[in-house]
């Protein structure tokens, strides 16, 4: 080997190793960088020595999908409880205290101390009080609903936002990693940048991703419809100022194709948009409903009926409602009674009426009074109100609990279906942010950087450094002898 060309090894080692050593030192600054994958220096034999070929990326597509639909089913799941765990809360209050449930729990209670005293005035009113209870309890209840709902359609519209600006910033990354891998540039740092913004999308909605000629990528959601291809496609969605009773929020749109729906079952949601969709247009529905059922069963069990056997209508006792005196329609739910419901001014003392009236009937008339007599001591009626809110009824099914049970106990199982879905969700999520940590570990263990490798690595290049650096001190004192005796 001659002396220039042992001179030429060692200068290439040289430039190899600290083009080596800076990768290695790139690595060590990103150590902590979530969204960084260790770079590789791949070095290739030349007739002059050696050079980096190409700096590697490390990489774990399968792995990385994985995490990407882990992230999406987690984010949804933690929104979902998170609205169900509020929905709750609003509605029938910190340990179910202010539910219409407990205010129905707390009437039949007062009515049966009220028949046991009949001639009390005291216990009249505290059983009007109670009802008026009820009453509030139903209306907050449904107002809540309906601000929940509209929360939620304005998350959903900052979502939409941040989706095409997400999008619009993939475009930019996108590019960039087309043209330098089609000029032969390191497109590294492009494709760290293009697979955070990858997970950040991924948070609203679950995507999957194929790649094309010059890692050229396409972004579908897990239901088919193309997010982006060369260009990000819209993603649109029409706000609704406010909810009422049997509203329906409008759907989001990808390229004018919808793209959320309410009907998945609760442990499949996957993404924060469809979490949040979910709320809007099912859950929060599904317990309007079920308050305006409780409503009609109130009004219903505290009806007035004809007492002369004439075969008058029952007629709105207690409780009415804007219909009123006339009942809602048996067996079929009205929506938004539960926010319509009042107690009867007839029964209220607050609004000129007589409480007393509970216990003698006639509030619709003389055909409904109950007691004829007039006796201080009457109290079938009051019993037989009583026995109403524990006899069966006939509900709606749109409610999505048993359909033929008694008053109270409807009341009971709205509690445990809302209870039964965060149980739900709450699985759910802790499965997901098991599978999300999981695949993140295993990912991190394919791509992410270990300090204590790439430190051992960094001493291995110095002394390789010192090699070539006295492989080239050798060869000039080599040729300096030789010019001497030249």
């Amino acid at each position: 080997m001659s002396l220039t060309t042992a001179l030429n090894i060692a200068q290439s080692a040289l430039l190899a190793t600290s083009k080596r050593t800076s990768v290695v030192s790139q690595n060590i600054t990103n150590a902590g960088n979530a969204d960084y994958a260790r770079r590789t220096a791949v070095l290739a034999s030349t007739d002059g020595g050696v050079r980096v070929s190409e700096v590697r990326r490390a990489t774990n597509d399968a792995l990385f999908k994985q995490n990407l639909r882990a992230a999406s089913d987690w984010q949804g799941q933690q929104r979902l409880l998170s609205g169900l765990d509020n929905l709750a809360t609003a509605v029938n209050g910190t340990n179910n205290a202010s539910s219409p449930t407990t205010a129905l729990a707390a009437l039949r209670d007062a009515i049966q101390l009220y028949s046991a005293t009949p001639s009390s005035s005291n216990l009249a009113e505290g059983a009007i009080d109670a009802a008026r209870q009820l009453v509030r309890s139903l209306n907050d209840g449904s107002d809540a609903i309906q601000n929940i709902r509209t929360s939620a359609d304005v998350e959903i519209k900052a979502a939409v936002t941040d989706i095409n600006k997400l999008l619009a910033d993939f475009e930019i990354a996108n590019r960039q990693v087309i043209s330098a891998t089609a000029t032969g540039r390191d497109p590294n740092s492009f494709i760290d940048q293009r697979n955070a913004i990858l997970s950040d999308i991924a948070q609203y909605i679950p995507i999957s991703t194929y790649s094309r000629g010059n890692d050229d990528m396409v972004i579908m959601t897990a239901d088919g419809a193309t997010l982006f291809e060369t260009i990000p496609r819209q993603v649109t969605f029409e706000p609704t100022a406010s909810f009422g009773p049997g509203m329906v929020g409008n759907s989001v749109y990808v390229d004018g194709i919808p793209v959320t729906a309410a009907t998945q079952d609760a442990s499949a949601i996957s993404g924060t948009l469809g979490a949040l969709v979910k709320l809007r247009d099912d859950v929060a529905v599904t317990m309007q409903t079920q308050l305006d059922e409780i409503a009609r069963g109130a009004i219903f069990a505290f009806a007035e009926l004809d007492q002369t056997g004439g075969g008058a209508p029952a007629l709105a006792g207690l409780f009415t409602w804007s219909g009123g005196p006339d009942l809602p329609i048996d067996g079929v739910v009205t929506q938004g009674l539960a926010s319509m419901i009042t107690v009867n001014a007839a029964f209220d003392s607050e609004q000129g009426g007589d409480p007393v009236l509970l216990r003698d009937g006639g509030a619709n008339g003389g055909d409904y009074v109950a007691n004829t007599l007039g006796g201080a001591s009457f109290a079938t009626l009051l019993i037989g109100l009583a026995d109403r809110i524990d006899a069966p009824i006939v509900f709606d099914t749109s409610a999505g609990i048993a359909a033929n049970v008694s008053l109270a106990e409807f009341g009971a199982n709205s509690i445990g279906w809302i209870e039964g879905l965060r149980q739900q969700s709450s699985s759910a999520a802790l499965g997901a942010s098991a599978m999300m940590v999981r695949t993140a570990e295993a990912l991190s263990n394919e791509t992410g950087v270990n300090v204590d490798t790439e430190m051992a690595l960094l001493l291995d290049l110095e002394h390789a450094y010192e090699a070539s650096a006295r492989i080239i001190s050798t060869v000039d004192r080599m040729m300096a002898a030789l010019l001497e005796l030249v």
